[in-house]
């Protein structure tokens, strides 16, 4: 019978087909040895290699500076010899070797400084060719001459400090261009190119523009808002308190108590809060029927522009809202009113502190009328209204 292709006889190592299993594994070696896979072992003994390379390369190089040394105390006719035995070596390697010699970076450095200092020795160089020695040179003046000039090609660089404040004037300042921006850099000391500004400058997905809250500010100034409140007396009669106060700075302006408020006395009030020279441009009221066709007449006169609000609609007015509402809540509803003179004694009193004194969220925590910072002297504190609240101050 027939050995089975599986079997460990003589035939073993052929498969059914005429295959050799020896033939095939010897192939698969030789496909794993011109691909060797890279383990540490590998990377370990290519590293190992390297560093005994660079330290024989040291050694001959620390061989040859002592041989110069020790030739400087040496006989003439001891060097000569010397000369004639290194180049009979030389000749007998040309001959064992015919292929062009390998060379590294430090042969090729030692060449072109001898080369460099003595141009005569290409009369006696053996193992290359005067024209690779000077080939050498030529590269190492390029590459010296590369890195020498490296740090000045292209622009200098921006620093982050200058990006940001490129970034922050252009979001900033909406209206500005490269131009502008790069006049106030200039100012402040910045040498910077404009190109380099219109870089780092915030793109805006729209036309520039101001926003609402700028275009407000700009024409607060000219605004002023008048307003009436009813504070009960201690006899429950009903007291009528007229308030103006101007938006720029919360100013409260002036203030006037009556028990019967007509037209002609509001008209009064208002012509006795802003003298001619010194009146809003515009003038936001509610519609309540005491403001008559005297008082329009009068501020009309006054160069003011009449604008009332919607009706049931405070909120239109919030700037003198917002202050009878102070009013109320940090003055009046702590105390109980006797009559005409008490309520003017407490408001004025009230409206001293309110505009000298008082911080606002509004002004960056500043009064109305602008407040310095005290630095020196002793806290003190003043009663207001009674000790109702208090003005501290350095004294």
């Amino acid at each position: 019978m027939g050995s089975s292709p599986w079997s460990t006889g003589p035939m073993s190592s052929r498969i059914s087909g005429g295959v050799n299993i020896s033939s095939i594994f010897s192939l698969l070696m030789l496909r794993c040895y011109r691909h060797p896979v890279c383990t540490e072992n590998s990377i370990r003994r290519r590293r190992s290699k390297r560093t005994a390379q660079a330290r024989i390369l040291m050694t001959d190089l620390f061989r040859l500076i002592l041989g110069i040394l020790a030739s400087r105390f040496k006989a003439r006719a001891t060097l000569e010899a010397e000369n004639l035995v290194l180049r009979q070596q030389v000749n007998v390697l040309r001959r064992r070797t015919p292929k062009r010699p390998h060379l590294n970076n430090t042969d090729r450095f030692l060449f072109v400084w001898l080369y460099r200092w003595f141009p005569s020795v290409l009369e006696v160089v053996a193992i290359v060719r005067p024209e690779t020695v000077i080939r050498w040179h030529r590269a190492g003046f390029r590459a010296y001459w590369r890195w020498r000039s490296r740090n000045r090609v292209g622009r200098p660089k921006v620093s982050a400090e200058l990006r940001t404040l490129i970034g922050e004037m252009s979001r900033a300042n909406v209206l500005w261009g490269a131009p502008r921006i790069h006049g106030e850099l200039l100012k402040l000391g910045f040498e910077v190119a404009q190109s380099t500004v219109a870089r780092y400058m915030c793109r805006h997905s729209r036309p520039p523009s101001q926003g609402w809250r700028t275009f407000l500010s700009n024409h607060v100034d000219g605004i002023a808002a008048i307003d009436l409140f009813v504070p009960p007396t201690i006899a429950f009669q009903i007291l009528y308190c007229l308030v103006i106060v101007r938006h720029g700075r919360r100013l409260w302006v002036s203030f006037g108590v009556t028990a019967n408020p007509t037209a002609e006395w509001i008209s009064r009030q208002v012509t006795e809060a802003f003298p001619w020279d010194h009146a809003p441009r515009y003038l936001i009221r509610d519609r309540d029927t005491s403001y008559g066709p005297v008082f329009l007449q009068r501020i009309r006169a006054m160069g003011i522009r009449d604008h009332p609000i919607a009706p049931r609609s405070p909120w239109q007015s919030a700037y003198v809202e917002r202050l009878i509402g102070s009013i109320r809540r940090e003055c009046l509803d702590h105390m109980i009113v006797f009559g005409e003179a008490h309520l003017r004694r407490t408001l004025r009193g009230y409206a001293a502190y309110y505009n000298v004194s008082r911080t606002h969220r509004s002004l960056n925590k500043d009064a109305p009328l602008h407040r310095a910072v005290e630095l020196l002297g002793a806290v003190a504190s003043r009663p207001v209204l009674g000790g109702l609240h208090h003005q501290h101050c350095r004294i």
